[in-house]
């Protein structure tokens, strides 16, 4: 345990020193254009660190331990897509529009405790999002081998990956098509109004319960294995709750483009595809299980009012 403590540790110094450079350098500049690089830079060094540090005093070695590599190699391909991505859409958007108020780019007063919150709202994802992978990586356990649970949810997890690789490349591949039917309906978007997130949000559920095997205290028992729900939950909360990001900046009043645009169109979209599982005949499945674990819940509706403008939930 206290090995594992310690590889915790320095992963949170590594992700606040990371963090906070970060912040100092763009606030400095005024820019935004390496938040999200950095973000994945992060995940990376958390990778490497806990690959190197989790074999001291450990049965194997890291090279030696089929599962660490497993987990590890993993862990990189989904963050180094997301970097190689989210560097690229950077690049095609020339900067991100979350920050122009907090930057003062409108002509207003720069605001650098807001500004700070993002950056520090991006470390305590980045380290708890990798807490499944950090206790893999720092355990003592010596299971050389795989069971039938293990490599289920490592297919599972794979499977998350793609689909979100999938979503990010077929929406990008509409957008520079010039947006043909003004609403993206290619591919897995086909059968998820937001396959991106839900690949986002599954991979790290099944990230946590392929770590259950590395525990020493049967899983259950162990509270640091406990302590690596929180990669999935936190997830679920940005992408399910918080503006300006995920559901809540895509949905709701933002639809109004939409219903203006094409109204009959889209409400037919909305009615016949998830707004996160994937699934086929979504309009067939009863309202009460669309608002419970089909996450279609009521606040992302558009309500606009009689007189023309959108209720804010």
């Amino acid at each position: 345990m206290a090995g594992q403590g310690f590889v915790y540790g320095i992963a949170a110094a590594i992700t606040c020193a990371i963090q906070l450079t970060g912040y100092a350098v763009a606030y400095s500049l005024k820019t935004e254009t390496f938040y999200d690089i950095l973000g994945g830079v992060n995940y990376l060094a958390l990778a490497l660190w806990s690959a190197v540090a989790g074999s001291i005093d450990a049965p194997l070695n890291w090279v030696d331990d089929p599962r660490k590599i497993l987990v590890t190699i993993l862990f990189m391909c989904s963050r180094g897509w997301l970097l190689i991505f989210l560097a690229w859409r950077a690049h095609e958007r020339k900067g991100d529009s979350r920050f122009d108020e907090v930057l003062g780019k409108g002509g207003g007063q720069p605001q650098p405790f807001r500004f700070f919150v993002f950056w520090m709202a991006q470390a305590f994802w980045v380290f708890l999002i990798s807490l499944p992978m950090l206790f893999v990586n720092s355990s003592q356990v010596n299971k050389p081998g795989f069971s039938a649970y293990d490599i289920a949810f490592a297919i599972l997890f794979c499977a998350g990956v793609l689909i979100e690789i999938l979503a990010d490349i077929q929406k990008a591949l509409w957008v520079k098509r010039g947006r043909k039917g003004d609403f993206c309906t290619d591919g897995v978007w086909a059968v998820s109004r937001h396959p991106n997130y839900f690949g986002e949000i599954f991979q790290w559920w099944c990230l946590f319960a392929f770590s259950y095997s590395s525990s020493s205290n049967n899983g259950y028992a162990d509270p640091l294995w406990w302590v690596g729900i929180l990669s999935p939950l936190f997830t679920m909360q940005i992408l399910l709750t918080m503006e300006p990001t995920g559901l809540c900046n895509a949905e709701g009043k933002n639809l109004k483009r939409y219903y203006d645009k094409c109204p009959e169109r889209y409400s037919k979209y909305r009615e016949n595809t998830s707004i996160l599982i994937p699934i086929i005949c979504y309009k067939y499945v009863p309202m009460f299980l669309k608002r419970t674990i089909f996450f279609d819940f009521e606040k992302y509706e558009y309500k606009p009012k009689s007189d023309g403008s959108v209720k804010n939930e």
